[in-house]
């Protein structure tokens, strides 16, 4: 049997690259990172014909062999290595027939490397709709290549893209003259190179002349070698890449200036004139925030009842499993620490679907491109990019979405920066602690006859929380190192209705992502979590069961489990951790239960709401009164104060305002980077937050 043939899809961002991939392969995608990054490899195996079976690459967009971002570098790098595992049989490079000339320098630099391929005229129904005239001649002249045209939306040309591809991989393409010469100086270092590597084309022995301080396939003495090499023969490398530049596109316009004709005078089209509200200096941004407050609303009003739903499905399996399995420790494994982590994971996926669908119907229209180019120079003051505006937007919904959409940031620091501050912004797993919080500090009563006091300072800690993101990433800035230089390049494409088949598809990818993803890692926390809640040193739960029974012999009308899981939460090591922590945590106003409310809700913010219900079950089982009646009057038992004076609710808000109490953000946050250096840091700093706002807080009011 033959082997395996790789098919790579390559082309510029918004060149209808991955509809095609999608067209292909439709359900049957592997995703996956690159080796060492966090970059997505798209790939299938699908039937070429009956007997041919190939395996498909969705490479990432990328604009050229010069790259200005991590996605390109992994490009160029597949692509340079002689036999490396993502080096292609064969190229398909789509292009968007309507932005020929930008698309351009790519395909030539990809056919100059010797690899067979196919050149692919996408989204010619674009063209036709803005009564433009297509000649392949002057192109395939040019070229020399396979030119097949296509519309994937409307399923145009497929047919004859797969014959071509069939063709392409069994017949020898052989490119007599490279389109781009050599010049004296690159000749000469090229062939030095090829003395290294005897295999490359002069064309690809220069590119690793170009990027031999990062290309990761390359050993230290490689390296060294060609660092000579370029050394020695003064080998300009920006110099030299603007000068391949400009002398491509030298050749590249006229070409497709003849490819692509107007039938009709020349008029400004609708792209443009929407362009000049969308992009607008003060329309633009309202527009915009116009736009991501339904999104917002969206996420909130439609992700609750699928939430609550799956919610209360795990609450009944899980209290159906307690009452029918024996009692054991390895029952309350199941039902208290995996059945519940696995519920903390999919409870979010809702959340997730919603914020992917509609940022995926916004970017397939063309409309989140005009966000990132309106918002850059704002967001760069900070540290981040307009890239970076829709993620913290998205965080006030929930932060592990947000944070996985910062992988359409490029540069390494913006998108640090961004991961980062993300979880600064109030999510809606806030909104329990703060509602619960807000009375101790804010009467209900009306501001102006028209707002409700309790709703502004719901704002308040909203607007808190932005203010903390932004000034974090100003203080953050200067720390992480800059590897590459920022800048935006970007396309803006034409406005088009968007596929409903790659909007689809991307949220199933994004919440498989998550799942499978952020999943494995927050079912192992889950589980620690649970046996720090449910054992603790045998005499202190020992000592529990005794105040459980003088408690209920003297207050036999009380629910004896309740009252005994408060005594055996304090026993337990938790309650250990919290009485450790109380001296450290005092000067903020709290006590232990409070202590060990933070801990527990470490598993996720909103379990605060519970662990305080737990602790404060203890009460006449006919009282109606609820948890914050109970937690009103509740008292120090040393002093007779209340608890939960307005100094140590406000405390307690500013404290949950910053802290990263969210083992599934620091879980996505690990995913994201490939490391644990930067959870830890982000938990470490967040948490400094948390205390000095709330010690301020306290100190200034108690």
């Amino acid at each position: 049997m033959n082997k395996t043939k790789t098919v790579a899809l390559l082309g510029n961002p918004n060149s209808g690259k991955s509809s095609l991939f999608n067209f292909l392969t439709g359900l049957h995608q592997d995703v996956s990172n690159f080796p060492g990054v966090t970059v997505d490899k798209k790939s299938a195996i699908i039937h070429l014909a009956e007997t041919t079976l190939i395996r498909l690459i969705d490479f990432p967009g990328t604009y050229s062999f010069f790259p200005n971002s991590v996605e390109e570098k992994i490009v160029v790098d597949s692509l340079l290595q002689q036999n490396g595992p993502f080096r292609p049989d064969l190229v398909v490079y789509v292009v968007d027939v309507t932005q020929l000339e930008r698309h351009l320098l790519l395909a030539t630099q990809i056919r100059d490397l010797g690899i067979p391929m196919i050149f692919v005229l996408n989204m010619i129904d674009v063209a036709q709709n803005h009564d433009q005239k297509i000649d392949t001649g002057p192109l395939e002249s040019y070229l020399k290549l396979p030119i097949v045209q296509t519309s994937v939306r409307q399923g145009v040309g497929l047919d004859t893209l797969r014959l071509a591809m069939f063709g392409a991989l069994f017949n020898d393409q052989y490119f007599e003259t490279p389109l781009y010469q050599l010049n004296e100086l690159e000749t000469k270092v090229a062939s030095e190179v090829q003395e290294i590597f005897p295999e490359s084309t002069k064309y690809q022995a220069k590119l690793i002349a170009h990027h031999h301080q990062w290309l990761p396939h390359l050993s230290e003495p490689e390296r060294l070698a060609i660092k000579k090499i370029v050394e020695h023969n003064g080998f300009q490398d920006l110099r030299l890449q603007v000068q391949e530049t400009m002398s491509r596109f030298e050749s590249i316009v006229p070409v497709s200036k003849k490819v692509l004709t107007s039938r009709s005078p020349e008029m400004r089209s609708w792209t443009d004139r929407i362009d000049d509200v969308i992009t607008h200096r003060f329309f633009g941004p309202m527009i915009f925030f116009g736009l991501m407050m339904i999104v917002f609303q969206a996420i909130y009003s439609l992700a609750a009842v699928p939430m609550d739903l799956i919610e209360a499905g795990f609450a009944s399996t899980g209290q159906w499993m307690s009452s029918h399995l024996p009692t054991h420790w390895i029952s309350s494994l199941l039902v208290n620490g995996l059945w519940a982590g696995l519920g903390g994971v999919l409870v979010f996926v809702p959340q997730i679907a919603i914020l992917f669908l509609m940022i995926s119907f916004l970017e397939e229209s063309g409309y989140m491109s005009r966000a990132v180019f309106m918002f850059d120079n704002i967001m760069r003051r900070f540290g981040m990019n307009g890239r970076s505006m829709v993620s913290l937007i998205s965080s006030a919904a929930c932060a592990i979405p947000a944070i996985m959409a910062t992988r359409t940031i490029s540069n390494q620091r913006e998108r640090l920066i961004t991961i980062m501050v993300s979880p600064l912004i109030s999510c809606s797993a806030r909104l329990p602690v703060y509602a619960i919080l807000i009375g101790f500090v804010v009467p209900d009563i009306k501001v102006w006859g028209i707002f409700n006091s309790q709703g502004l300072a719901f704002m308040g800690l909203y607007l808190l929380g932005i203010v903390g993101a932004l000034v974090s990433a100003l203080v953050l800035k200067p720390f992480i190192k800059e590897t590459q230089g920022s800048f935006l390049m970007m396309e803006l494409p034409n406005y088009k209705s968007p596929m409903w088949t790659n909007v689809l598809l991307t949220v199933k990818m994004k919440v498989m992502s998550f799942v499978i993803g952020a999943g494995k890692i927050i079912l192992l926390i889950s589980i620690v979590l649970w046996f720090m809640a449910s054992y603790g040193p045998t005499k202190a739960m020992q000592n529990a069961e005794i105040k459980t029974s003088d408690y209920m012999s003297t207050h036999p009308q009380e629910n004896q489990d309740a009252v005994e899981g408060g005594y055996k939460l304090e026993a337990s090591y938790i309650g250990h951790v919290g009485r450790f922590i109380e001296p450290a945590i005092k000067p903020l106003g709290f006590d232990w239960k409070i202590g060990i409310a933070l801990i527990t809700s470490f598993a996720a913010r909103e379990v605060f709401v519970g662990t305080m219900a737990t602790i404060y079950s203890v009460g006449d089982i006919n009282d109606d009164s609820t948890l914050r009646q109970k937690m009103a009057s509740a008292v120090k038992p040393d002093t007779g104060e209340k608890v939960y004076t307005p100094a140590t609710a406000l405390s307690l808000l500013v404290f949950y305002v910053f802290a990263m109490q969210c083992m599934s953000t620091l879980a996505v946050t690990k995913r994201e980077t490939n490391s644990w250096r930067w959870p830890i840091i982000q938990f470490v700093f967040m948490s400094l937050m948390a205390y000095v706002g709330s010690f301020i807080v306290y100190q200034s009011f108690a």
